[in-house]
């Protein structure tokens, strides 16, 4: 398994227990080295934009004092919605790495396929977004699935 998805699948799991939020960890790399993580924090926060990947990009782009993350890629238990997604692209992120799929997400209650099919979906991003460790991420999605939580 990939060592970042492992650190995003931490940084997720964390977020469930602590009733932050869905199962979606996000770890950004550039050159190595970790420069931003985060997990979703819908529910604490009460913000809806708290996903995962918006929390590591701020986290990110503090670190690196730039709001530029060329040379990053991003890894994420859940392939980005549609609005995790156009954040990447706005920070230059290079590639985005996620477990499980849209279809994943709709499994365990969220919406992000509806939001896709009203954007038009992201048949042309194919080449920006990667799958990898999906079954890992899955046992995530699992193990978030068994807790009581609120689902939004």
């Amino acid at each position: 398994m990939n060592p970042y998805m492992q650190m995003a699948i931490r940084e997720a799991r964390r977020g469930i227990h602590a009733g932050d939020g869905g199962p979606f960890g996000a770890v950004i790399v550039k050159d190595g080295m970790v420069v931003g993580r985060g997990h979703n924090s819908v529910l604490r926060r009460q913000n809806p934009t708290l996903h995962g990947e918006v929390v590591a990009i701020g986290q990110a782009t503090r670190r690196l004092h730039t709001h530029d993350l060329s040379g990053c890629e991003l890894y994420t238990t859940g392939e980005p919605c549609p609005m995790c997604l156009c954040a990447c692209l706005w920070a230059n992120i290079s590639h985005v790495y996620y477990g499980c799929t849209i279809a994943d997400n709709a499994r365990i209650g969220f919406r992000d396929e509806r939001f896709d099919t009203l954007m038009g979906g992201r048949q042309q991003l194919r080449d920006y977004l990667t799958e990898t460790d999906r079954d890992a991420c899955l046992a995530l999605f699992d193990e978030y699935a068994a807790l009581n939580h609120e689902t939004y």
